[in-house]
């Protein structure tokens, strides 16, 4: 793990040098996405299980790809109690924070008594997309669809690769603690262009939502627009910002809760103290030998572990800035006085006790977040990406007479002159 001192003038390069590979695509991986994307979207179902023969394993069939009621009581019953408990506890958490976010819709008269508003609508068929592979992920599921049920959605339905014959059972636990409608035994890129545009098997949506590989990220990317999607997600990023009042084994074992979700994860800490930067990373390096995903972890913190030592907490915010990060910790003695700095970030976890783990499972937002610098123009994943809300306008007569002349004038600039007529032919018939 890379100690680097930053100062004014290397600042901005530095930044530049941490990587951020959401949007950038290997153009071989494209192409082989592009051709599941487009089988899928021609072919279907035949395409659809295919590749499922191919990616998930030759078990998977249409006739029972779907997830059944016996498999759901199956797998209540073997989930552990206190496993059952605490994902019920964090599903009632998240709720109640989705709620709180619940906008309303609203509507006011102009000084010309037009009456001018907005609704609020949901999208009724959400796609959720549950991560397996290295992992299982049940927190995924309470985290993307209970904002969409509390914002109305209809339907819910998720895909998610599994391992063996059956889905992990605290998925499904998860599903039916967040009020998930179907389930299906597939993942990657196929099972995102299936439900983006529906096969006889799994049915179309009107939006995808939750993080995947690279394969499932590329296809959400070319599936926009058939749908929508949520974001495109890259890999996991921390960026700690820490005083010295925070002790280094807590720092180091919050660098290492990322690192351990993948090879590519981006673990740093910004600091104004070298010799603290050295007592991270000698913490960093003795507990990563007691990590159960030692292997994965040690990849992330070697290729991607930076620790910069800034010359004071004004540049660690312009760095933390800079960067953008999924998620930022501010392990400093006033985390709010740093807030106020603080423009591009996709969660923000104040004080040496708000370790981003909480933030994993049981604080309440979602831990569904922009990545790889786009958190400076998106934000976390909650209800309001399953909301829509269309304008409403009624014209009053006095708004109309007012207003009519401007609008024909309008759009004879622009060349519209069927716009202008619809206009004058009410006049004309007043």
């Amino acid at each position: 793990m890379k100690i680097i001192r930053i100062n004014s003038k290397n600042l901005e390069r530095r930044s530049r040098e941490i990587e951020k590979s959401a949007s950038h695509f290997d153009p071989e991986l494209v192409s082989q996405t592009e051709k599941i994307v487009e089988d899928v979207r021609e072919q279907g179902d035949s395409a659809l299980f295919r590749y499922a023969k191919k990616f998930d394993g030759p078990y998977v069939t249409a006739k029972n790809v779907k997830v059944t009621d016996r498999e759901f009581e199956e797998a209540k019953a073997a989930v552990a109690p206190d496993i059952a408990r605490d994902l019920k506890k964090a599903a009632s958490r998240i709720r109640s924070y989705q709620k709180k976010k619940l906008p309303k819709a609203g509507a006011y008269k102009d000084a010309l008594g037009n009456e001018l508003g907005w609704l609020i609508r949901p999208i009724e068929k959400v796609g959720v997309y549950v991560p397996g592979g290295k992992a299982s992920y049940p927190s995924t599921v309470l985290m993307t669809a209970i904002p969409a049920r509390v914002a109305g959605a209809i339907e819910i339905s998720v895909v998610t690769p599994c391992s063996g014959k059956r889905v992990n059972p605290e998925i499904l636990l998860a599903c039916e603690i967040a009020g998930v409608s179907n389930v299906y035994k597939i993942g990657g890129a196929h099972a995102i262009a299936a439900m983006a545009f529906g096969t006889r098997s799994i049915p179309k949506v009107d939006k995808v939502v939750g993080p995947g590989n690279i394969y499932v990220t590329i296809a959400k990317k070319l599936v926009y627009g058939f749908c929508d999607i949520d974001m495109l997600a890259g890999p996991t990023e921390v960026l700690i910002i820490a005083d010295g009042s925070c002790p280094p084994g807590w720092v180091a074992a919050d660098l290492l809760a990322q690192a351990e979700h993948d090879e590519m994860s981006i673990p740093i800490l910004a600091t104004t103290s070298y010799d603290y930067a050295k007592e991270v990373k000698k913490e960093v390096l003795s507990q990563l030998r007691g990590l159960d995903r030692e292997e994965i972890a040690g990849a992330a913190v070697s290729n991607n572990g930076r620790i910069y030592v800034t010359e004071n907490m004004e540049q660690a915010v312009a760095l933390s800035n800079a960067v953008a990060p999924e998620h930022l910790e501010l392990c400093v003695r006033s985390p709010k006085s740093l807030l106020k700095g603080i423009k591009h970030a996709g969660a923000i976890f104040l004080g040496s006790l708000s370790t981003e783990p909480f933030g994993d499972y049981v604080s309440g937002p979602s831990h569904v977040l922009p990545t790889g610098g786009a958190a400076r123009f998106s934000s976390p994943l909650s209800v309001y990406d399953f909301l829509r809300m269309p304008s409403t306008i009624s014209m009053s007569k006095k708004g109309f007479s007012s207003l009519g002349a401007t609008v024909m004038n309008l759009a004879h600039a622009e060349g519209l002159s069927g716009h202008a007529f619809s206009v004058k032919r009410r006049i004309e018939d007043s």
